[in-house]
């Protein structure tokens, strides 16, 4: 499996890439970069390097940790977070479909 880059934006990235790379069924690893500006915004970019199992149950994983995080039910804040499949194609969880995560993750 080629690796798929997800890049998360906000000030808790690192704890939801954390818990997104902790997700059963998906392995893959991390770096951190910072932006200055008038407030620090803190961005990762995870490589998942391999999915085990169906892509619509990782699909379904991944919609429901977005989705806590964008209630901001934990508490923890972030901002954006973009999916980049193998074969370039681009997706902006916000509004994505569980079609749409499961078709970028088969590539």
């Amino acid at each position: 499996m080629a690796e798929i880059q997800v890049a998360i934006e906000g000030e808790d990235a690192i704890a939801a890439t954390e818990d997104l790379l902790a997700i059963p069924g998906i392995s893959g690893n991390y770096a951190v970069s910072e932006a200055e500006e008038k407030e620090t915004v803190v961005a990762t970019v995870a490589s998942i390097v391999g999915i085990v199992g169906g892509a619509i149950a990782i699909a379904e994983q991944i919609r429901k940790w977005y989705q806590e995080y964008e209630a901001k039910q934990s508490g923890k804040r972030i901002e954006k977070v973009l999916i980049v499949g193998r074969n370039g194609r681009r997706l902006l969880l916000k509004n994505a479909t569980l079609e749409e995560i499961k078709e970028i993750l088969e590539g």
